[in-house]
């Protein structure tokens, strides 16, 4: 499997995202809530919310690029999950290797609980 991140892996129209949050389970984190829905798919998706509790666009921005970068790191324990990432507030204190660890984790707790 390829490290990209192509329009294919994304979720982006509100109704997937709302498929993903009534049918999903959630994983808690301290920077990050996961919402993760199995599919017919291999290839995982992912879609992001980042309110402006992080932050200003500055903030967000560095929070989507971190996740983003955790998710084609680890997408290959994740294959036929749409998942939605919803940062905290907190994650706009988080340093971003606080941010990656955490991830890490809610990946793993995702992939080990399918």
């Amino acid at each position: 499997m390829s490290f990209g991140f192509p329009q294919a892996a994304r979720i982006k129209k509100p109704r997937e995202f709302q498929r993903v949050f009534k049918g999903g389970t959630k994983t808690v984190g301290r920077f990050f809530v996961v919402f993760a829905l199995e599919h017919a798919e291999a290839r995982p998706r992912l879609g992001l919310a980042v309110g402006r509790k992080v932050g200003n666009a500055v903030f967000r921005n560095r929070t989507k690029r971190i996740v983003r970068e955790s998710f084609r790191h680890h997408q290959e324990s994740l294959g036929g999950l749409d998942l939605v990432v919803v940062a905290r507030g907190s994650a706009a204190r988080g340093s971003p290797r606080q941010l990656t660890e955490d991830l890490a984790a809610c990946w793993r707790r995702v992939a080990h609980d399918r």
